[in-house]
């Protein structure tokens, strides 16, 4: 510390010094908290809707699948009455 400086002075600078030291260790710890947490919200988000995806996908294959059914069951109706 300088002898120039009044004690008061010296023990202001060295509170301030010490309070940006510490606002910036917390900036950069919540920087790399935000980061893990994007991290793991692209590893389980994904899965998540591939999961939804391919369940829509077989519901509505199922769904074709009915819808075809009946339409070839309408067809088979209208050809016999067609008939008589």
């Amino acid at each position: 510390m300088d002898d120039e400086k009044s004690v008061l002075q010296q023990m202001t600078d060295a509170m301030s010094n010490t309070a940006s030291a510490t606002k910036e260790a917390a900036k950069t710890v919540v920087k790399k908290v935000k980061k893990a947490a994007r991290k793991v919200a692209k590893k389980v988000t994904p899965k998540k809707a591939k999961k939804a995806k391919k369940a829509s996908k077989k519901t509505s294959a199922k769904k074709s699948a009915k819808k075809a059914g009946k339409k070839a069951a309408k067809k088979k109706n209208k050809a016999r009455k067609s008939r008589r």
